[in-house]
């Protein structure tokens, strides 16, 4: 079967991506700088997974990690120190140099397209402006918002302890929540069709949903009323940054909270709603996922709400 090494491994994401390519049949490489990446997590398999280290911001280091490999599974960083375009276009440059059959790109965020968003809507465009000059064939996913955030550290909690869904979405905001383990799906199914090679889809879950539908079904799940509660995006921004603790810089925290913050701003009145995808023309795009992607009722009810479930703060 062929070997596909998943950069950033040791994040959600990647975890996600480790633990469907292993149920898929395919080998893994994950791509961590973390000895072990996946300690304490529940990922059938991962003992036939290499983990091999390499260091994004250095491209010298990325010839004895990618070498022999057949696909990568690129997920841009959270935190990154560059720019979207320059690292998937480093990433792309060594996928072409050794031979890599595709390099499949999640962008971890909607993809405009049409000119003038901002924050990484904008810089998704010239990621994947910077892959298609790379010279390596190429999938990209705009995957727009994660059930799975539910479970970290900013969000959890409140659900859990306060019976709160707090989260920065205007009461009237719709949004296509996905679960990690279906962008994973999406991200194999691509590698064996020729005709998404130089494409680019923006993908969802199957429900377009309000905060108050979303604390209907984590009420269902947990047999318990929860209750929306919209915060505020600069609270929000404090959330993200209280999480993730020692994991971010403290000269990174002001910037990447106001970030937050103004990220929120715009999503909530962006007229070109970066949180709504077009489930039907995904559909039509791929047949072989309609009637199979998870709704967030069902992936809430599946999920350990405890603390000893292992979940990293980011990625």
């Amino acid at each position: 079967m062929a070997l596909i090494a998943v950069i950033g491994a040791a994040g959600r994401q990647g975890m996600a991506q480790v633990r469907q390519a292993l149920a898929a049949g395919y080998e893994v490489r994950a791509i961590s700088r973390r000895p072990d990446p996946f300690a304490g997590a529940d990922i059938p398999g991962v003992e036939r997974v290499k983990v091999v280290p390499m260091d994004l911001y250095d491209p010298s280091t990325y010839r004895a990690a990618l070498e022999g490999v057949d696909y990568i599974f690129y997920t841009h960083p959270l935190q990154a120190r560059a720019d979207r375009a320059t690292l998937v276009g480093q990433v792309g440059r060594a996928a072409a140099e050794l031979g890599v059959k595709r390099v499949v790109w999640n962008t971890s965020s909607w993809i405009p397209d049409k000119p003038g968003d901002p924050f990484t809507y904008g810089a998704n465009t010239a990621g994947i402006n910077a892959l298609w000059r790379s010279g390596a064939p190429g999938t990209v996913f705009g995957s727009v918002l994660f059930m799975d955030n539910l479970l970290t550290n900013w969000a959890r909690p409140f659900i859990v302890n306060e019976g709160r869904y707090v989260y920065p979405h205007n009461p009237n905001l719709e949004a296509n929540w996905i679960s990690l383990d279906d962008v994973a799906r999406f991200m194999l199914v691509s590698l064996e069709r020729p005709d998404l090679e130089g494409a680019w889809v923006n993908i969802g879950g199957p429900e377009r949903l309000r905060g108050p539908q979303v604390a209907q079904a984590l009420s269902e799940a947990l047999g318990r009323p929860i209750r929306y509660d919209p915060c505020t995006p600069e609270d929000f921004g404090r959330y993200l940054v209280e999480a993730a603790g020692d994991e971010m810089p403290a000269e990174m925290r002001a910037d990447f909270a106001k970030g937050i913050e103004a990220f929120y701003e715009y999503n909530n009145t962006a007229p070109t709603r970066p949180f709504a995808v077009n489930m039907d023309y995904v559909y039509e795009r791929f047949p072989e996922l309609a009637g199979k992607l998870e709704t967030l009722g069902a992936w809430a009810k599946r999920q350990n709400w405890g603390e000893s479930n292992f979940r990293p703060p980011f990625g």
